[in-house]
């Protein structure tokens, strides 16, 4: 009978890992490396069959409670998510990994589990093998991963190449209806990059991306050539600003166009007075002058953009504890209030999605009341998972924000808000934020 893995044994070999001597021969440096990559597809591999049996034990204690099968397992990715410190949508992700590879690929698993496979590469062949049956998966599943010399040597693009080879050999017409799929899927993203940048993602069918990018090529081809000092990226990014928005190109080297747009940057009165303290730019950390910066370049374009600045007020914890409520563009300033107080990013631990729902920590029906203490800012799937049966969450008074979830196995997480940029510590700061808010647009930069 095998024996049982539990959580101590595994705790003490990550202590030997973390507290044990390295070898100092170089052969045994190179086994040990290779070992370690071995104990990690192992582990991802444990961790797989283990989430799969939390699945089911939950799911069938609710069967027997009466919960209708629609509802049975909700909020399991997300317990998994929690431990494993990863986003909801990943651990979502994960689980649905796990039951395809122990319920339909079993050699995919041991190849995993041996060694052959890493996490990643073993999540990229249950992708391309998804659009197969499950009896075709069981055939491609001993066909390709029965044996571990078949993987030898074998690298990503590789690996990925032979399982789609196979895959049109056993299902043509599954392959062209994936692709119908995957064109029905497209979209357009925004993910924050480092300095106050962005990145903008469009998914779309080959054919139109050639064409979009080819388009955009011709066209910053042609302002060089009319001698416009911009850089090919530079133009091109330009152009794409312009004619999704319809605001007209500049010709700046340096400045993108003016867009109307809302961004909250968020710092102290002691930043905007010419202090050193960073500030925040849609959960961003930035510099103190690239802020006073965005400050001045908005002031600048008053008569294209409409602008106003609202004044936060934390206690001296660092708690948010209000805000001015005039605001023309938003009615519900108590939301808007709690966006900003978590930055804008859902306030479950390891979760880096932007808040799409306010929400209570505790709920109405237990006396909740709707206020900024007993409020959070969570993504949609956070605050669905949340819902589910034995979930609850308590506010902590260990920081700004803080919140205690505790899961149905009884496991704790807890979350704290960001922290906000430092307000001025000297006594005449009022008098130094007026007199600046006097400046002109110019002087509201300090000079290099």
């Amino acid at each position: 009978m095998d024996t049982p893995i539990t959580a101590a044994q595994v705790r003490e070999l990550t202590d030997l890992l973390m507290t044990g001597a390295r070898p100092d021969d170089p052969e045994a440096q190179i086994d040990l490396i290779s070992a370690l990559e071995d104990l990690k597809s192992a582990a991802c591999g444990a961790q797989a069959e283990t989430a799969v049996a939390y699945d089911a034990a939950r799911r069938s204690a609710e069967a027997a409670q009466g919960v209708s099968a629609r509802r049975q397992g909700r909020g399991v990715a997300a317990e998994i998510a929690l431990a494993r410190k990863e986003s909801p949508h990943r651990g979502q992700v994960l689980l649905g990994f796990a039951k395809t590879m122990c319920a339909e690929t079993p050699h995919l698993l041991d190849r995993l589990k041996d060694g052959s496979l890493s996490e990643f590469r073993a999540m990229l062949a249950v992708r391309e093998l998804s659009c197969l049956t499950a009896e075709d998966r069981g055939v491609a599943d001993v066909e390709l991963f029965a044996s571990p010399q078949a993987l030898e040597g074998l690298g990503t693009r590789k690996l990925v190449g032979k399982v789609k080879r196979l895959v049109c050999e056993l299902d043509p017409a599954a392959v062209v209806r994936r692709r119908s799929n995957a064109e029905s899927d497209r979209h357009v993203s925004l993910r924050p990059a480092p300095d106050t940048m962005a990145y903008l993602t469009a998914l779309v069918p080959v054919a139109q991306g050639v064409s979009a990018y080819a388009a955009l090529t011709r066209e910053a081809a042609t302002m060089q050539a009319a001698g416009d000092p911009r850089s090919k990226g530079q133009l091109m990014a330009d152009l794409l600003v312009s004619r999704v928005t319809g605001v007209p190109m500049n010709d700046s080297e340096t400045t993108p166009p003016a867009v109307p747009v809302g961004i909250n940057v968020v710092m102290s009165d002691a930043t905007l007075a010419g202090g050193n303290g960073p500030a925040l730019v849609e959960s961003e950390t930035i510099p103190a002058e690239v802020a006073r910066l965005l400050a001045a370049h908005a002031l600048e374009h008053g008569s294209e953009l409409d602008n106003w600045i609202r004044q936060l007020y934390a206690d001296p914890s660092g708690r948010l504890v209000a805000m001015t409520s005039k605001q023309r563009t938003f009615p519900g300033g108590l939301a808007e209030f709690l966006r900003l107080k978590s930055h804008g990013i859902c306030a479950n631990p390891w979760c880096d999605a932007p808040v799409r729902h306010i929400d209570h920590i505790k709920p109405v029906a237990e006396g909740g009341a709707t206020s900024d203490e007993n409020g959070q800012g969570y993504c949609e799937a956070c605050n669905h998972a949340k819902q589910a049966p034995g979930w609850q969450q308590t506010p902590i008074d260990s920081g700004p924000g803080g919140v205690e979830t505790i899961t149905p196995t009884g496991h704790r997480y807890r979350s704290h808000a960001p922290p906000l940029p430092d307000p001025a510590c000297h006594t005449d700061w009022i008098s130094e934020i007026e007199r600046h808010l006097r400046l002109t647009v110019d002087d509201l930069v300090p000079s290099p």
